[in-house]
């Protein structure tokens, strides 16, 4: 029942990641959805109430569950929790504590410092869920950097499509947001992308489920460098027929 709750969380809150996890083999949808629906629960946390001190104390509690999981420790009896304990193991749990730390941004409304800083919550936000995910479907601890270049990649391209939101509820999403920066940083994404594909032979057919998302991604990074002001106006891609049929091809041929 636990997993049931997970996998419907997420297909409430991250129905990309439903969509990519549903062409996963069951062995992998056992590991993923408890991972996705803890990120949910994270990034959720800071935008639930007004008060910072409340959102600071929400953030606490994922951080405390995080770090009984490395520990070893008998998880909390959570619907997250519980089956996150069964999905992840200790020697890699403790890889998302700076998933955690990272959501601290979203509780106040100051920019990012400068783009160091912005690299860094991408990397620490969708970069560590990627490694995360990978490790625990089996990839090798050698292709951490590529699974990381590719959540980057995936974590950009969902910062951007969701930029109007974040201006709407008073965020300054980007360091630079002129048309010259913003194609500037989808041709960052891009790049890592195809840094990351470049060692896809690391990563095994088990752990590629972690990376269904890349095809989608990459489309919408195309978008945002052709034609940046898309960006700020809310029309990069959204899924659509070709993005379903994009995870059936990676789903049969195991290819991000």
């Amino acid at each position: 029942m636990s997993l049931q709750a997970c996998a419907d969380l997420v297909a409430r809150g991250d129905p990309d990641r439903f969509r990519a996890t549903m062409a996963a083999p069951v062995a992998a949808r056992r590991v993923l959805f408890p991972l996705y629906a803890f990120n949910i629960e994270v990034s959720r946390a800071p935008w639930v109430t007004d008060e910072p001190l409340i959102a600071e104390m929400r953030l606490q509690f994922w951080r405390d569950v995080v770090e009984e999981l490395a520990a070893g420790k008998p998880p909390r009896a959570h619907e997250v929790a519980l089956p996150l304990a069964d999905a992840i193991p200790p020697d890699v749990a403790g890889a998302l504590d700076p998933l955690v730390t990272a959501r601290q941004w979203d509780i106040y409304r100051e920019p990012f410092e400068d783009r160091a800083a912005f690299d860094a919550y991408i990397a620490d936000t969708a970069g560590r869920l990627a490694l995360v995910a990978g490790r625990a479907l089996g990839a090798p601890e050698g292709a951490a950097a590529l699974l990381e270049d590719a959540g980057w990649a995936m974590g950009l391209a969902g910062f951007l499509r969701a930029i109007p939101a974040l201006e709407a509820a008073g965020r300054v999403p980007l360091v630079e947001g002129t048309p010259e920066a913003v194609a500037a940083l989808a041709g960052e994404g891009l790049a890592r992308l195809a840094r990351a594909r470049a060692g896809r032979g690391r990563v095994p057919r088990a752990a590629a489920p972690a990376l269904f998302l890349a095809g989608q991604a990459e489309a919408v990074l195309k978008a945002a460098q052709a034609a940046p002001r898309r960006v700020a106006e809310g029309r990069l891609p959204e899924p659509g027929l070709r993005a379903r049929l994009g995870l059936a091809q990676a789903a049969l041929t195991g290819r991000w």
